[in-house]
């Protein structure tokens, strides 16, 4: 049977600290994010601020993304 992908990450974070704090520092710049983009006048160190924070969501979740297909990868080969 095949694990949904929300039963994955369920699984990687409750077992897997390192997948548990991708996810936490993703969310901590998830709201760092929202607080900037929140503001009614951005500046130029702002917007420079939003790109970097992005960026490193988008590395985070790849990471993430990395380590729910290396579970499904493991997962399979033991049904085989």
């Amino acid at each position: 049977m095949m694990m949904k992908e929300e039963e994955i990450k369920e699984h990687l974070m409750s077992s897997n600290p390192e997948f548990r704090r991708l996810v936490e520092e993703h969310k901590l710049y998830e709201g760092q994010l929202n607080e900037l983009q929140s503001r009614h006048h951005m500046t130029e160190r702002d917007h420079l601020e939003e790109i970097r924070l992005k960026k490193k969501k988008l590395h985070l979740k790849d990471q993430m993304n990395s380590m729910i297909q290396k579970f499904r990868r493991e997962l399979s080969h033991q049904h085989t």
